[in-house]
């Protein structure tokens, strides 16, 4: 028999798509839970097709790596939400959901009938959770946006890059994806809530609200001492040494944010240059960074990333190579620590990055590739208790998005 996972028996309807909100339904499915991906009939979530070609998507088998890394262990539907049938079929499916996700604009589920309130009147114990852009009120909520758009009206764009020089986007989507997990976040704790009283409520997160957090204690700086940090290239103002270090093929980060830790830096690598009293104390070497910094550089240089790594790191001193995305992908730590998730799609085999957290009494696994566009519809109306009458007759009103002739 197999195991229950975490989240096993609740139903999610996601009308989510791209990264931030898939993201985030994907750890749901991953604990478990039975996933509904609802997608627009003619092309569905545009993650399908995101940032390749045609003859590229050929190459993965129909859809991008964007939506295979994200969509796994989940269902799909079409359903044409501009019909009246297609809404019908929508609210019929919610009023059955634990969980419903949407990061449509503002309003937009409200014009369809779909928005907390009409779903409440039938599903009274429902979370319904909304990903917007900038939240739902104040004067910028009608607007929307993606993860560059706050990085830029976050501030993270402006102390990103290096000193003097034009702001550099974050490599990643990393306001996206860090909202996904606060998404997870707050259903797992109005999950718990409902089961304590049997309440369902409304939940929120957004972009802006992830890049806040991710930018916290800049502001927090900001708002007590009126400072505005500005791009230090991979240096960090909280200590020295901080950043990336020249070796003689690549790089390392070298972190050493107490006294004992550089000490320990400085007996490793064996140079009698960087055993000064200048640099004994953590104040005096955040004052002295420059001068810190081309004297470990002068160091560093001479020596290979691997041995820098082996000194510092036998050393308990903070330390790691500068790897590509490909050496960090194929490094034998990440599947160590079960990092990794491997299943098949269109008969392909698929490697994939797992959620980030393991639970070991109810270990998560991948039950089901990304799903074809709607290719679940007639299954998950079963499920629903949809007889085959009253899916013939969706079907035939355009809820799925073709409507058969007459």
């Amino acid at each position: 028999m197999r195991k229950q996972k975490a989240l096993s028996g609740i139903r999610v309807l996601d009308f989510s798509r791209v990264f931030a909100g898939p993201a985030g339904t994907q750890v749901l499915g991953d604990l478990g839970a039975d996933v509904i991906k609802v997608g627009e009939p003619r092309r569905g979530d545009e993650a399908r097709y995101l940032g390749v070609t045609d003859e590229e998507l050929q190459t993965f088998g129909g859809v991008s790596p964007s939506y295979l890394a994200l969509n796994r262990n989940k269902r799909s539907i079409t359903l044409d939400l501009a019909s009246p049938a297609g809404r019908k079929a929508a609210l019929a499916m919610a009023a059955k959901s634990d969980v419903v996700v949407h990061n449509f604009r503002i309003g937009a589920m409200n014009r369809w009938g779909l928005g907390h309130e009409a779903i409440k009147a039938l599903n009274a114990s429902v979370i319904y959770c909304e990903f917007t852009a900038y939240g739902r009120e104040g004067p910028m909520a009608h607007i929307g946006a993606n993860d560059l758009a706050l990085q830029a009206h976050s501030g993270l764009l402006s102390v990103t890059g290096e000193p003097g020089r034009p702001p550099v986007r974050v490599g990643t989507a990393a306001i996206d994806l860090h909202g996904s997990l606060a998404l997870v976040s707050a259903v797992l704790a109005a999950l718990f809530h409902r089961e304590r009283t049997g309440e369902g409520q409304m939940i929120e997160t957004s972009l802006l609200m992830s890049s806040a957090h991710l930018l916290s204690y800049f502001y927090t700086e900001y708002w007590m001492e009126g400072t505005v940090r500005k791009p230090m290239g991979t240096a960090n103002h909280l200590s020295a040494p901080n950043q990336v270090f020249p070796t003689s093929d690549g790089g390392v980060v070298i972190i050493a944010p107490n006294d004992d830790m550089w000490q320990r830096c400085v007996d490793a690598l064996g140079e009698r240059s960087l055993d000064r009293p200048e640099f004994k104390n953590v104040l005096d070497r955040l004052r002295r960074r420059e001068e810190l910094v081309e004297a470990l550089s002068a160091v560093t240089r001479k020596l290979t990333s691997r041995e820098v790594v082996e000194r510092l790191g036998a050393v308990k001193v903070n330390v790691a190579k500068v790897h590509s995305v490909g050496e960090a992908a194929d490094d034998p730590q990440i599947a160590a620590i079960g990092g990794i998730v491997t299943f098949e799609a269109d008969g392909r085999p698929v490697k994939a990055v797992a959620s980030p957290f393991n639970l070991f009494g109810t270990p998560m696994s991948v039950e089901r590739p990304p799903p074809g566009l709607g290719a679940d519809t007639d299954e998950i109306l079963r499920d629903l208790g949809f007889d085959a009458g009253e899916v013939a007759a969706l079907r035939e009103q355009g809820a799925f998005g073709v409507k058969k002739s007459a």
